[in-house]
């Protein structure tokens, strides 16, 4: 099973940027998404961002996710 997660994009530098949740950061490449931009919200797998998000899809993934894991603990 796969899964991949909504992250904001905090910086960019060429095709790869900096992507933040809950103040946890990562290094993406953003080469496969047209037009991303600070503060737009993507999906990343395995470190590669696939799709732009609405800010508010973005939020409702992150806190089903939350419940989720909440529920399994």
């Amino acid at each position: 099973m796969c899964l991949a997660v909504p992250l904001k994009v905090v910086n960019i530098e060429g095709n790869t940027a900096q992507a933040e949740i809950e103040g946890v950061k990562r290094t993406i490449r953003i080469d496969f998404v047209k037009d991303v931009k600070v503060g737009d919200y993507v999906i990343v797998h395995a470190g590669f961002a696939i799709e732009k998000l609405k800010e508010e899809d973005a939020i409702e993934n992150l806190r089903l996710i939350k419940e989720v894991t909440d529920a399994l603990k």
